[in-house]
This record gives structure tokens, sequence and C-alpha cells, in this order.
């Protein structure tokens, strides 16, 4: 049959992955600041305060005085292509179409911020593809995380009249590939360093506890994550969890406050992972790196060393096309 001339054009089919993150500020100023935690902080999912309870709060204060100190912390990390999280998921998508090639489109999204998934999405409708991987890169499952990147999803498709076939990548936290290419990354980064580090302390992003109570899986996720690259390490790998914000009672033992009681246990030397996030980020490379390691040696330690994650290195891309390529599975041709 032939399309009538009027007929808007059609783009040759096409395979899709997006690869989905949290977000960051478009600059590491006070007003881009600002308008990316009232995004982040005003999403159901994150903060699960009633809006009525929580609205005066975030509007009256906690916007009036986090963004000052939040970007004074993003200026000691902003690089000159921008965010860190921003240029590293980025790298990871230009890797990973180098990977895949023509046979799939890789691109990549913020939750919160730029780029948005519904820029991304409507972009990736306009290049053809009808068959989307939707690739959350959080190893560990939790409702603030992966869970609302698909809640977005789903209202931006909502809107569509065009409806693609879609695919989610599950959490990874003790997928053998994933654990594999930490151990590799944890090995080669402490093999470089000038001392031996008597603890490896992995430091996880921290969540309300009454998330765990209702049901939420991070918690067993980050300690299965921990326990596993404990055994492939073969060696003790202690967890903490970072970044608690408010008064509730979040998930312990908190980060800080375990790196100033390390030296009075006698333990001097220490080594700082990340093995939640995907990519390093401010609450790796600012709060970990930079003041974490400033808690540790006012407390009496003597060496401290943070080891980056996993970000757009090859082993950090072959272990993302080991998933990707599995889920592809059935969409991808035979090779």
């Amino acid at each position: 049959m032939q399309i009538p001339n009027t007929h808007p054009p059609i783009a040759p089919r096409r395979i899709g992955v997006l690869l989905m993150n949290l977000g960051t500020p478009d600059a590491p100023e006070t007003g881009p600041v600002r308008r990316y935690l009232k995004q982040f902080l005003s999403d159901r999912r994150v903060v699960e305060i009633p809006p009525f309870v929580w609205q005066p709060i975030l509007r009256l204060f906690v916007l009036t005085t986090r963004p000052a100190k939040s970007a004074h912390a993003y200026q000691q990390i902003w690089t000159d292509e921008g965010s860190p999280l921003s240029v590293v998921t980025r790298d990871q998508a230009k890797a990973l179409q180098a990977r895949f090639g023509d046979k799939v489109m890789i691109d990549w999204a913020m939750r919160y911020g730029n780029p948005s998934i519904e820029d991304r999405l409507e972009a990736m409708k306009a290049a053809g593809c009808d068959r989307i991987l939707i690739a959350p890169l959080y190893p560990q499952y939790s409702g603030a995380t992966t869970g609302t990147g698909f809640d977005e999803v789903a209202r931006v498709l909502g809107k569509m009249r065009w409806q693609p076939a879609l695919r989610t990548l599950p959490a990874y936290h003790d997928d053998p590939a994933y654990i594999a290419a930490l151990k590799q990354s944890v090995e080669q980064g402490l093999k470089a360093l000038p001392f031996e580090p008597e603890v490896i302390l992995a430091s996880f992003h921290s969540m309300p506890v009454r998330t765990l109570l209702l049901g939420d899986p991070y918690h067993c996720h980050c300690q299965k994550t921990a326990r596993l690259l404990s055994e492939a390490l073969g060696r003790d790998v202690r967890v903490s969890f970072q970044s608690k914000l408010g008064r509730a009672k979040w998930l312990e033992p908190a980060t800080d406050a375990t790196l100033a009681a390390l030296p009075k246990e006698k333990i001097k030397r220490i080594a700082v992972i990340a093995p939640g996030f995907s990519a390093d980020n401010l609450e790796t490379l600012e709060e970990v790196a930079l003041r974490g390691k400033e808690t540790f040696m006012d407390a009496g330690g003597t060496d401290f060393a943070y080891l980056p994650c996993l970000n757009a290195s090859d082993t950090g891309i072959t272990m993302l096309e080991t998933l990707l390529s599995r889920e592809l599975a059935g969409w991808l041709p035979p090779q």
C-alpha cells in the first residue's frame, strides 16, 4: 500500500534503551538547586508525609535554607563538563551505544532535572523506537528511586497516543555480573593504594526506617550486595548509610557516625566504597570523599581512600552490556 503524501513521516522501527538516573541541578547555583530540590522533594515516593503537612515545611524552611548549602557542596565537585552524575551517565550511554551499534538506540535521562524522561521518550518515539527497555541505574530497588522512575515513564506514556512495547531492567544488587564487576573494581582500587586498609566500608544512601517497615526491599538489597561482595573479596565489608534528611529515624549505622567512631576502635586505615550508586555524584564525591575523609582524619584516622563507582569504566560498561543484552533477548536479531 502506498502511503499518501499527507501522511506524517514514519521512522524505521528501532529498539531503544533508556538509561535512567536520579538527577542533578543544571548548575551549582542557588536558583537551579532550589528548582531541583523542589521537584525532588515534592515527589510523594521520596517524601511520604502528607502534602498538607510537608509542603509548608518544604517551602517555608527547606527551600529557604538548603539550596545555598547544597549549591556550595555542588561547587566542590562540579566539572568543566557539568555535574559528575550527568557526565558519567552520558558517558555510560555513549560507551554502550558503541558496544551495541546501530541495532539499538541508547539514550539517557534523569528523573529530576535534565534531560527529562519526557524529553527523551519523545526523542525515542521520533527516532522510531517501538520497543524500549527502561533501565534504571540503581543496583538496589527502592520506591524512592526505581519506583518513582517507572511512575514517571507511565505518566509520560499515558499522555501519548503512541505506546511502545516496554521492558524494565530489574534490580541487579545480587546479580553475579554486578558482584564480579564490583570485586574487580575494588581489587584494582586497593592495589593502587599506598596503604593497606584495615576496613572496607560500604556506604549506601539511607532511607527512613519507615520505608523498610512498610515493605520496601532496599535495606535487604544493600545488605545482600555487601555480603556477596564480602564473600567474593574474601574479607569483611562493613555497611553504613549516608545522607539522612529530617528528624525521622533513618537506616543505621550512619556513615558519618561510623567514620568518627572507627579510630576509637583503633582502626586508622580505611577504604570506602559506594556500591549503591552506578555513577559518582554529590553524595560520593562531596559527602564521602571530602567531608567523610575530614571526619575520619579529625577523629584520629591516618589513611583514608574513597574508591570510585563503576562509572563508565570498561568493567562497568561490560557489566551493563551483559545485563542489558539479557533483557533485550528476543528483541535483538540473532547474532
